[in-house]
């Protein structure tokens, strides 16, 4: 096994999870993901030729269940949404409601983040790509298995146009933290917050029931936004 191997081996964006898909996302599924999903396969995206139409192109890893990706792409249909998710029932919970918005600006690809940024993602095509809440790992012992490292930033700095946004949120402290000594001492960004640490919630991130939730009980969320910038 070469190193690259080894690396894509050592770093995968979220556990693989196959859970069962209640009725309804079973049906969007069946309905919807010819239309709106996208298979993997190792070759690069003509996002104009998947959306018809040149627009600028969000990239969001690991919606979960879909709904603030959803909402997103309600909300600014003048975008196109892509978003990677490893959990069925969160890409067909995230169906459902493409059907509900009646969205045409959404594509969603049921594949590990890691393999389609480095197979299917053309260089400087992305204009945000956005990480909301990724698993924390919170034991120091499995820090390594975070999604945000040095390496990974490096990758998707290839995929942001000039000027991109790299948008990341997170509801523990410590993985915010784990963020900044990560993003701020590389050249390839430039951290958008005036005190060189995080940004209000901006209004293109929903606010989540489970963020308000939290908030209820005085949980904190960290935004975060870095701009690609030529190293």
């Amino acid at each position: 096994m070469n190193s690259e191997e080894k690396t894509q081996r050592k770093i995968r964006s979220f556990v693989l999870r196959k859970g069962r898909l209640t009725k309804g996302q079973q049906r969007a599924m069946d309905l919807h993901f010819p239309r709106l999903g996208i298979e993997f396969e190792k070759k690069p995206y003509n996002f104009e030729e998947i959306f018809g139409r040149k627009a600028p192109i969000v990239l969001e890893i690991g919606f979960g269940m879909g709904k603030s990706l959803a909402e997103q792409a309600r909300d600014q249909r003048d975008h196109d949404f892509l978003g990677i998710e490893v959990h069925n029932p969160g890409v067909g919970a995230c169906l459902v409601l493409a059907e509900e918005y009646e969205l045409e600006n959404l594509r969603v690809v049921n594949h590990d983040a890691v393999e389609v940024i480095e197979h299917c993602i053309p260089d400087h095509s992305l204009d945000r790509i956005q990480v909301f809440f990724p698993d924390p790992w919170h034991k120091k012992r499995h820090h390594k298995r975070r999604i945000i490292q040095t390496e990974f930033c490096q990758k998707l700095h290839k995929k942001l146009k000039p000027g991109g946004i790299l948008h990341l949120a997170t509801d523990w402290e410590n993985y915010a933290e784990h963020m900044l000594e990560i993003l701020n001492p590389m050249s390839e960004y430039k951290n958008l917050s005036e005190t060189g640490d995080f940004v209000p919630r901006p209004e293109s991130r929903p606010l989540t029931k489970f963020e308000v939730r939290g908030q209820n009980l005085g949980h904190g969320v960290w935004d975060m936004m870095f701009e690609a910038v030529d190293s």
